[in-house]
C-alpha cells in the first residue's frame, strides 16, 4: 500500500526526553555564552517549542547573538540527550524490533537535532532499518523548518523515491506535517498519548508499531 514509511523519533521509536533535561540544557547554554543568571522564564522560552521570534526576543534582552546562542543551545541540548541515552534514561520502545517486518522503505524525520538523531539511531542499533534520517541543523533557519512544516519530511520522501508514503508520529504537528506534504499519517498512542484529543484527524490511529505491519504488509 505504501512505498515508504517515515517515523518521528522521540515518542515513537525511542522515549521522549524529560523536560527537565532540556530545561537544564537551556540554562547551561546561557552560561556558556556568558549569561550567568538568566531569568527562568527566558530559559523556558528556549527549552522547547522555540520560534525564531521567541529566540530573537530573548537574545535581545541579554544582548547576545541569536545565531551563536542557538548553535550553542542545540549543541548543549544534544549533549544532554546523548548522556540520557548512554545512561539508560532514554531507551527504545520494546516494539522497534518489528521495523524489519514492515514492507516499505523506511526513514526518520525529527524536530530534534541531527546530531541527536544520528547518535540515538546508531547507539541503539536502529540505523540499519532506515535509508534516510533527518533532524534539524543547528541554525535559526531550522526553527521555521520543523514540523508542522513539511520541509524535512519532503526531503526524506525524495530520498526514498516514494510515490505513496505514511508518516508515523505522536504529536498533532506530525499529522499536520503529513497533511502539508500530501501523504497519509498514523498517530501512535504511546502511554503519554493515551488521552490526547486531536483537532486534526490522522489517517490511522495505532496502539504500537506492530499495527503498521497490518497496514503496510509484511516483508
Amino acid at each position: 500500500m505504501y512505498d515508504a514509511v517515515v517515523f518521528d523519533n522521540d515518542g515513537v521509536l525511542v522515549g521522549r526526553t524529560p523536560y527537565e533535561t532540556l530545561q537544564k540544557a537551556a540554562w547551561d547554554a546561557f552560561e556558556r555564552v556568558g549569561v550567568e543568571d538568566p531569568d527562568l522564564a527566558h530559559v523556558e522560552d528556549v527549552a522547547v517549542g522555540v520560534s525564531p521570534a521567541d529566540l530573537n526576543d530573548v537574545c535581545e534582552r541579554y544582548d547576545i547573538d541569536p545565531t551563536e546562542f542557538w548553535r550553542v543551545r542545540d549543541e548543549v541540548a544534544s549533549e544532554a540527550q546523548v548522556d540520557d541515552a548512554t545512561s539508560g534514561r532514554k531507551t527504545p520502545y520494546d516494539d522497534v524490533g518489528v521495523l524489519g517486518d514492515i514492507d516499505a522503505r523506511l526513514g526518520v524525520v525529527s524536530s530534534n537535532q541531527q546530531a541527536t538523531v544520528d547518535f540515538v539511531l546508531d547507539h541503539f542499533d536502529l540505523s540499519a532499518h532506515f535509508e534516510t534520517a533527518y533532524g534539524r541543523e543547528p541554525s535559526v533557519a531550522s526553527l521555521s523548518r520543523k514540523k508542522p512544516s513539511p520541509y524535512y519530511l519532503e526531503r526524506a520522501l525524495e530520498d526514498l523515491e516514494a510515490d505513496t508514503a505514511l508518516f508515523v508520529g505522536d504529536n498533532e504537528s506530525d499529522v499536520e506535517a503529513a497533511d502539508n506534504a500530501g501523504i497519509d499519517s498514523a498517530f501512535i498512542r504511546r502511554p503519554h498519548r493515551r488521552d490526547t484529543e486531536l483537532s486534526r484527524q490522522p489517517t490511522y490511529e495505532v496502539e504500537d508499531l506492530h499495527d503498521l505491519v497490518s497496514i503496510c504488509g509484511r516483508r
